[in-house]
């Protein structure tokens, strides 16, 4: 049934109220449009965010689970590079050189073959097997490879091999295994190899300092490591670099005394004499007279540091520091020092060493033979025990304890290098009468090597005692004066009769160079407590050149089983061949030329001659 049209009284009725409002709506919206727009755009917005809200947390809430879980973002470490070791003038003795480790992760390679086996990985991850690809790589077994996958399953991350060589990291990080990633690391290297190794020693796998100065000054050598964020998805493959957090800021490079060329002369020259020598071991420090600085320290028998296969406690000792050694006759320049100082003694006062031994304190001590009567350079160039001792008893044991602490004996050298001994010189109120005459020619006492040459060069240094240092002296060095110069001055001059062909040492003479030294030859205490027959320690200390001291050198060579175990055959050739060498690697001017006979410098001199009278020459 159709609906009927109003009637023309029924119009009239209602439009004047129906006109009334929409007039009043146009009005508003005429008014207010702006409003409206922007009200309905919001409401619009509301309603889309809405919508998306509960599809996200509805329909599409398990795949961004999924996404959540395959890319994390991942704080990671950037390493700080190490410090270069150089010697004094910049040349390197240990880099780190940039290398990369490849390390899986277990959980990450389980899911990967569990997603694998069911068919759930797409195409060109699919085709690819991840251990099998990593073993042949590494050339290891696979099935090895599998069982550190298999044990570690809970784990994110283990080490496969560490410090790859660079071609060999860059093929595995071209091959994007899945579960496989690469860290960058260093390894240190050592330039000089065996020859300065003991000083050094090494790092390890970290780069971190296990020994040597590497050990001592791993704070400064060792940077700050850095911190960047990375994004990863599920395979541990980086996805995107978020930028870096903090830098790695690099460790501060170490300049040493050492002069490498010294080095390997001192290490070489020393490895070849205690080879002739078949002796157990050996060691020598080369110093700077006037700056206390170590230009050689060598260790035989040595390792290298390159090849970790090589090491063995025994042969990263330093033993120019480490082990210390009744120094036997190369104490008496000390002794004869003290007599000069006590003013009771004069280079010309004489001991009666006749028959050739002594007896105190109920102990016989002997010389090689019966050197009658001496002066105080005879004693050293004879080494005279009994002379020593009979100075040492009317000195008495205070004045000669004060000397040879004075010179530092019996005290920490201050280089701080780790594990190095003090020696050992107890208190003078200790010592027996038979002590103190056994202390005058180096026996009750032990020394380092580094502890022979700091005294040594403090002898040669007109009494200026300066602490040793292994790293390179800027400036002029402070002092200590420990005895008078004019003393000093004296027993350098007389230990040049050592090396004369009268003295213990005729085989330390080096042509063009006035020589001063002194030989020692200890017995070795054996496993019973008591003095061996059969094994000795061999000494030469020297300085060069003698009327101007500029370097001394230290030789110790322990137990020669094969010829002389006499110091002057074993330790002063030693010295003549690194002595020898060192002098004309530095320059240092003779001092001992030989004068040319007559005739040749008559020949050689150029005559001027008058003129003629013809106005020729």
């Amino acid at each position: 049934m159709s609906r009927a049209a109003p009637t023309l009284n029924q119009k009239r009725a209602i439009t004047p109220a129906a006109n009334g409002r929409l007039v009043r709506g146009l009005l508003w919206l005429g008014a207010h449009w702006r409003v409206a727009i922007v009200s309905g755009l919001f409401a619009l917005s509301a309603l889309i965010l809405l919508g998306r809200a509960v599809q996200l947390q509805v329909s599409e809430q398990g795949f961004y689970v999924q996404q959540g879980g395959d890319r994390q973002q991942r704080a990671q470490v950037i390493p700080a590079h190490r410090g270069m070791i150089t010697d004094r003038n910049g040349e390197p003795l240990a880099i780190s050189v940039p290398m990369d480790s490849v390390w899986i992760n277990p959980m990450e390679l389980t899911k990967f073959y569990a997603q694998l086996a069911a068919g759930a990985l797409p195409k060109k991850i699919k085709d690819r097997d991840p251990i099998h690809t990593l073993a042949k790589f590494l050339a290891m077994p696979k099935s090895s490879l599998q069982a550190l996958v298999d044990s570690n399953r809970g784990k994110q991350f283990i080490y496969v091999k560490r410090q790859l060589r660079p071609s060999l990291a860059d093929q595995i990080r071209a091959a994007h295994l899945p579960g496989v990633g690469l860290q960058r690391e260093y390894q240190r290297f050592y330039p000089a190899g065996d020859a300065i190794a003991p000083l050094l020693g090494f790092t390890n796998i970290d780069d971190q300092g296990q020994a040597g100065l590497e050990a001592s000054y791993n704070n400064y050598l060792a940077g700050t490591p850095g911190q960047r964020l990375i994004l990863k998805d599920a395979y541990g493959h980086e996805v995107d670099d978020l930028g870096v957090v903090k830098e790695a800021q690099p460790g501060h490079n170490l300049t040493l005394s050492i002069d490498k060329r010294l080095q390997y002369l001192t290490y070489s020259e020393l490895a070849k004499g205690v080879a002739e020598h078949q002796a157990e071991y050996g060691s020598a420090v080369l110093m700077d007279v006037a700056t206390g600085e170590v230009l050689a320290m060598a260790s035989v028998p040595s390792f290298n540091p390159n090849n970790r296969a090589s090491m063995s406690p025994a042969l990263t000792r330093n033993r120019a520091m480490v082990d210390q050694f009744e120094p036997g006759s190369s104490m008496k320049p000390f002794t004869i020092t003290a007599a000069l100082e006590s003013g009771r003694w004069k280079p010309s006062s004489t001991v009666d060493t006749n028959p050739g031994w002594v007896r105190i304190g109920g102990f016989t001590i002997r010389d090689h033979r019966n050197y009658g009567v001496l002066d105080l350079r005879g004693i050293l160039e004879k080494s005279s025990n009994v002379g020593a001792s009979h100075i040492a008893e009317d000195i008495g044991a205070e004045a000669l304890w004060t000397n040879m602490r004075a010179f530092g004996f019996g005290q920490d050298t201050g280089v701080g290098f780790p594990g190095e001994v003090a020696g050992r010189l107890e208190d003078w109120r200790k010592w027996s009468v038979s002590g103190t005459a056994a202390h005058s020619y180096g026996y009750g006492l032990s020394v380092t090597t580094l502890q022979l040459a700091t005294a040594y060069a403090a002898l040669a240094n007109h009494g200026r005692y300066i602490h040793p240092s292994l790293l390179k002296v800027e400036g002029a060095p402070s002092f200590s004066q420990i005895a008078p110069a004019k003393d000093c001055d004296t027993v350098v001059n007389l230990l040049q009769s050592v090396v004369s062909p009268q003295g213990t040492a005729p085989k330390a003479q080096i042509l063009g160079f006035q020589i001063a030294g002194k030989t020692g030859t200890s017995r070795m205490i054996g496993t019973d407590g008591t003095y061996s027959k059969d094994h000795y320690n061999t000494v030469f200390a020297g300085i060069a050149p003698a009327s101007d001291p500029q370097l001394v050198l230290i030789i110790v060579v322990t137990d020669p089983q094969k010829g002389s175990y006499y110091a002057g055959d074993v330790a002063a050739p030693i010295f003549h061949s690194i002595m020898s060498g060192a002098l004309r690697m530095l320059n240092i001017r003779p001092d001992n030329l030989p004068k040319a006979p007559a005739q040749i410098t008559a020949a050689t001199t150029p005559v001027l001659l008058k003129p003629n009278k013809a106005g020729g020459t």
